[in-house]
């Protein structure tokens, strides 16, 4: 699975890794370099989901839409014929648009939004006066372009995502039951079906949901490409009709549930925080100087010029799953003093493996880079997610269940890792040890304790929760990924190890709420 997800996933860090550069291109489009996936043919259809527990939807009714049309009456039967009129001259672009949308909604608005995240996931350039422009919501196309999607922004975009992605088809599994209205092909049997059949009725359309209530979250997350996200729901829309798997009625009352899905989360992202987070002036002098009146030498930015710290208030973001109290009680202990014993022993070591060039432990390195203009480590755990799903079979109404507990988690692993870095501010090695040179760059944030570790181990959590099979192989590249920040020398042990904790720690919050969301 490792060497899928490495051929298929990531062109920007092969770019990288070749020193070409930094660039933008719509060919390294994540979305448009996995159409080997095969069409979805889930083996459940988890007819009962929509009684699932939700994460902001009171319940599943909360929002309503329209009872349909009889399938016997005069407005179906042209509904029917619109779908025949498409299918008497399929041209070869309507094809390649059904084989690339039946592999999965969610899959592949999850593969979309992993585009959008390394199209977006660039520091921006100083000013001549050597002060950072910072994006700006209010203004999304002035440079720096709104947003600069780093792992905790893109962790928190593949959070929200997801997690309106399953309220929303948990609502319409609900309407689905309710009106019981059968597929156009079960109606009219002489209509041709390009796609696998499904027993599911289909009003309201299970694709279209995931689209209307996806299209609204990414205008707001990626404000400047709702021309790129609008050509793609255009694409499934017309991808579900000619296909024969919806009439037009199916695709349009989805469409409408899913966006008023997605306003309830538009209306909770609004306060949730994150919007303060990138901090002031006076609040980043206030790290440094806390940090050194404790006696320990604080973290400082080894940019020139200095720039300010990525995020440091994001630990007091808003957790779908944990309090801020919850935060608090799994915050990590103390690293080493940066005058003791302990930790002249920890720079030592990643001194030493600044000095490794093995080949093992670069390859190591580049393969968890997922740094500048890469999709972040988030965005890695959902590719490996992905790869093991379509291997499942899952339903669309299942597969979003377990990425919106996968990215929940791994958006509290972003919050929980940046309370402690920011507490903490503890210093990377190579501002302790100039001679120590990195092979990735430096980030630019402290360094205690690693978000890769933390990333790495709560995703690994979930997904061994899901399919405890490969509960092996996930620790292990859990483990692996933790261990490429110390090969790569801008993390120490403590770092990586703690981080390791603190992630496992917060993935239970999402496993716990597995085992009584309805769906296992």
């Amino acid at each position: 699975m490792k060497k899928s997800i490495q051929n298929i996933a990531f062109k920007s860090l092969i770019i990288l890794l070749l020193g070409i550069g930094l660039i933008y291109s719509c060919d390294d489009d994540i979305a448009q370099r996995n159409e080997e996936f095969p069409q979805l043919n889930p083996k459940n259809t988890d007819v009962e989901a929509g009684t699932w527990k939700t994460y902001l939807l009171t319940a599943p009714d909360q929002f309503s839409i329209d009872a349909p049309v009889a399938t016997n009456s005069a407005a179906y039967t042209r509904e029917i014929n619109e779908i025949k009129s498409f299918q008497v001259d399929i041209t070869k672009e309507q094809k390649r648009i059904i084989e690339y949308w039946s592999a999965g909604s969610v899959l592949r608005w999850n593969e979309i939004l992993r585009t959008l995240v390394a199209r977006h996931n660039r520091p921006p350039y100083q000013n001549e006066d050597g002060t950072y422009p910072a994006p700006s919501a209010a203004n999304p196309f002035a440079y720096p372009q709104f947003p600069f999607s780093n792992p905790p922004y893109a962790a928190r975009a593949y959070a929200y995502v997801s997690a309106a992605q399953y309220d929303a088809l948990v609502a319409a599994w609900h309407f689905k039951k309710l009106y019981n209205r059968a597929a156009p092909y079960t109606v009219d049997p002489s209509l041709q079906v390009l796609i696998p059949k499904s027993t599911l009725p289909s009003y309201p359309s299970e694709d279209a949901v995931v689209t209307g209530v996806t299209v609204e979250l990414l205008k707001l997350l990626f404000p400047t490409e709702i021309a790129y996200v609008n050509e793609k729901a255009e694409e499934e829309k017309l991808y579900r009709i000619i296909s024969g798997a919806n009439v037009r009625s199916d695709v349009d009352a989805g469409i409408i549930l899913g966006r008023k899905v997605a306003a309830k989360f538009i209306t909770r992202a609004s306060t949730d925080g994150a919007g303060a987070a990138i901090g002031t002036p006076a609040i980043w002098a206030a790290f440094e100087t806390e940090t050194a009146a404790k006696g320990e030498i604080p973290w400082k930015s080894l940019e020139v010029p200095a720039r300010p710290p990525m995020l440091p208030l994001f630990g007091k973001v808003k957790s779908f799953l944990m309090t801020e109290a919850d935060v608090v009680a799994n915050r990590p202990p103390a690293p080493p003093s940066t005058k003791s014993e302990a930790f002249a022993k920890e720079l030592a070591e990643i001194k030493s493996f600044s000095q490794d060039k093995s080949r093992e432990h670069l390859e190591i390195v580049s393969f968890w880079a997922d740094g500048v203009d890469t999709y972040t480590p988030p965005g890695h755990w959902n590719a490996i997610a992905s790869e093991t799903f379509v291997q499942q079979s899952y339903s669309e109404v299942r597969w979003a269940r377990n990425l919106a507990l996968l990215n929940v988690a791994m958006m509290d692993a972003a919050i929980s890792c940046w309370d402690a870095k920011y507490v903490y501010f503890n210093p990377r090695p190579c501002q302790m040890d100039p001679s120590i040179k990195t092979t990735i760059g430096v980030p630019n944030f402290p360094a205690y304790v690693s978000g890769h570790s933390t990333f790495s181990a709560a995703a690994s959590t979930v997904l061994s929760h899901f399919v405890p099979a490969k509960k092996t192989e996930y620790e292990a590249m859990a483990l692996e990924a933790s261990n490429s920040r110390m090969y790569g020398a801008i993390h120490y042990r403590s770092d990586c190890e703690k981080g390791l904790t603190l992630g496992k720690k917060v993935a239970g919050f999402a496993v716990a709420r597995a085992t009584t969301d309805g769906a296992e």
